[in-house]
């Protein structure tokens, strides 16, 4: 298995790696997989739909077939969903199948890109900011500490998504190649 053939983006929902993904992937001339895309399409249901209907053990099981199959994958740049690598086996088999970037957002930026957005399952139950904020706090908890072990860290939160795509791309030329 070449650990270099994969790019897996992982961060905090809302830190860009839907967005970023799939333009680092067509700068480099990889392709690009949405692991929760990806899960919504085998299940015929968004991931909300799977959390509501059989909550979030259901959906983590049908997140790691996905994560099994990238394994499969070559020179694909795949963005994990923001808990995928919460789980100690799913943060050593990609850190094991491929490069992993974390994407950092600050916090009160990630506040401000999710308090309105409904479409977030973890943060379904938060109905004002202080919700928000609390939420994301106890989440960051669990899961900064696998983030912060990536091969490489970009901040998303300042820049315009193409000067953060050039970053990438200059980080991840001397691995990939």
């Amino acid at each position: 298995m070449n650990r270099n053939a994969r790019v897996y983006l992982t961060g905090f929902m809302g830190s860009g790696k839907s967005t970023i993904g799939p333009i680092l992937a067509n700068s480099i001339g990889w392709s690009f997989v949405d692991v929760d895309s990806a899960v919504e399409e085998s299940a015929g249901r968004s991931v909300q739909e799977i959390f509501e209907g059989e909550g979030e053990a259901a959906f983590r099981m049908l997140e790691r077939k996905v994560i099994d199959a990238t394994e499969q994958m070559t020179r694909t740049v795949i963005a994990l969903g923001g808990g995928t690598i919460a789980s100690e086996q799913n943060f050593r088999q990609v850190a094991r199948a491929g490069i992993l970037v974390y994407l950092q957002v600050d916090r009160d930026d990630l506040t401000k890109r999710l308090r309105n957005k409904a479409n977030r399952p973890l943060l379904a139950t938060s109905v004002r900011d202080v919700s928000v904020h609390e939420t994301l706090d106890a989440l960051f908890k669990v899961r900064e500490p696998f983030y912060a072990m990536a091969d490489i860290v970009v901040a998303t939160g300042k820049e315009p998504v193409g000067r953060t795509v050039d970053e990438l791309v200059r980080k991840l030329t001397p691995l990939i190649l």
